[in-house]
């Protein structure tokens, strides 16, 4: 089972979750819905603003366990600092939760710098990026695989 969890701020996050539900088979929703069941892939998006990741995805992150989600898939978008995900991924390694070793992240407007971010080319390379996700078998365990 997959899910997909984001912050949006601007209406970035959300506009990259929805775009992947029919290849995740599940419906996005924002990082204010907990978990209610494990999952083996969870999409986690969000956005960086003056320089941080929102507080609610960092609370969200701190209700995760290695029980409760095998693996995150980590995206999201930026302007200006080059990724939002680094901090996402401190985060959850703290936590001892498994990241992907891929992850995604593209432009997000802001004003009138990189506007028209995401555009639907991003939206497209973000799909092939959940796709190819989703096709790896995340049931087995580090020491199983």
């Amino acid at each position: 089972m997959n899910a997909i969890r984001y912050y949006s701020k601007f209406g970035h996050s959300k506009l990259m979750a929805e775009a992947i539900e029919d290849i995740v088979g599940a419906k996005a929703a924002t990082v204010a819905e907990p978990l209610d069941q494990p999952v083996d892939l969870l999409f986690l998006g969000a956005g960086v603003f003056l320089g941080k990741v929102n507080g609610a995805v960092i609370d969200f992150i701190n209700t995760l366990t290695p029980e409760k989600v095998k693996c995150v898939a980590l995206f999201g978008s930026c302007a200006i600092v080059e990724s939002p995900l680094p901090q996402m991924l401190q985060a959850l390694k703290a936590r001892g939760i498994q990241v992907c070793d891929k992850s995604f992240t593209c432009k997000g407007s802001m004003g009138p710098i990189c506007k028209g971010h995401p555009n639907a080319q991003d939206l497209d390379c973000f799909r092939q990026f959940a796709r190819s996700l989703t096709e790896m078998d995340f049931t087995k365990t580090e020491a199983q695989a």
